[in-house]
C-alpha cells in the first residue's frame, strides 16, 4: 500500500467549500502514479521496457464529500496483476480514518513509443506485492452507451492546460469536461469512467448527454469513435 497526506484547500474547493470531484480524483490519481516508488523492481523493469500504465477504466463510489481544511488520507493498494492489466483500490480517508471515496480501476500496460499493449513478464508479475481487495460495489468496467437518443453539445477543444506528461489529454480532465453538462443541481454519488482513445492536443471532443434512470452518460466523441464514456449517478 501506497498513501499521501493531503488538505483539502481553496484551489480544490468548489463555491460551497466542498471538495470538487475532479480535485479527488487528481489526488487518487498522483497516489497511484507515485505508488510505483514502493516497487523498485515493478519500477525498474517498466524503465527498462520504455512502459507506462494508462488507466482503463475507474469506478467510484462517493461516500460524503469533505469540506474545507479537511485533512484527507489517500491510499491505493494492487489486488490483481494479469499480464496486460492491473488492478487496484484506492481509497480517499477522512482524520477518523473513515472512507469518503471507494474506488477500483484498471490499468493497460503500453509500450511508450508504439503506444500499443506490450505484456509484462512472470517474473515481474510474481515478485508483486499484492494486497486484498477492498469492500465496495464492484460494477461492470464497461458502459454501455444508449441506442437512442441523447444530446449533442458544442465541442470542446483539447488545450495545453489538458494534457500531462503521458502527451495525451489527464483522465481527470474528462469528467472535469463532462461535468460542466450536468445540471448544476445534480449531485453524483457514483461514477464510472471507460477510457477508449487518449484524447491528445488539438484534438476536437463532441460531447452526447444521455439521461438515463439513475443519473447521465456522458460520451466525448473524437470524430465517430468514444474518446471516454463517462456515467454519473445518484
Amino acid at each position: 500500500m501506497y498513501s499521501l497526506k493531503y488538505r483539502v484547500t481553496t484551489s480544490t474547493c468548489d463555491s460551497e467549500g466542498r471538495l470538487k470531484l475532479y480535485s479527488a480524483l487528481q489526488m487518487m490519481q498522483d497516489c497511484s502514479e507515485m505508488w510505483i516508488d514502493s516497487e523498485p523492481g515493478v519500477k525498474q523493469y517498466f524503465a527498462e521496457q520504455n512502459m507506462a500504465q494508462l488507466l482503463a477504466t475507474r469506478q467510484v463510489e462517493i461516500v460524503r464529500v469533505p469540506e474545507y481544511k479537511e485533512e484527507l488520507t489517500v491510499a491505493t493498494s494492487v489486488y490483481g496483476m494479469k499480464p496486460m492489466f492491473g488492478f487496484r483500490n484506492t481509497f480517499i480517508y477522512d482524520a477518523e480514518g473513515k472512507p469518503c471515496y471507494r474506488t477500483w480501476s484498471m490499468g493497460a500496460f503500453v509500450d511508450k513509443e508504439a503506444g500499443k499493449l506490450k505484456r509484462v513478464d512472470d517474473a515481474t508479475i510474481a515478485s508483486m506485492h499484492l494486497e486484498p481487495q477492498l469492500e465496495m460495489h464492484y460494477r461492470d468496467r464497461r458502459i454501455i452507451l444508449p441506442k437512442e437518443g441523447g444530446d449533442v453539445f458544442e465541442s470542446i477543444k483539447v488545450l495545453r492546460a489538458d494534457i500531462d506528461y503521458n502527451r495525451h489529454m489527464n483522465n481527470a480532465n474528462y469528467v472535469r469536461m463532462a461535468m460542466e453538462l450536468l445540471p448544476a443541481d445534480f449531485e453524483v454519488k457514483g461514477l464510472r469512467v471507460e477510457y477508449r482513445v487518449a484524447a491528445k492536443l488539438g484534438d476536437v471532443l463532441t460531447p452526447t448527454v444521455y439521461q438515463t434512470d439513475g443519473g447521465f452518460v456522458v460520451a466525448l466523441f473524437l470524430g465517430t469513435e468514444a474518446s471516454s464514456i463517462i456515467e454519473f449517478t445518484t
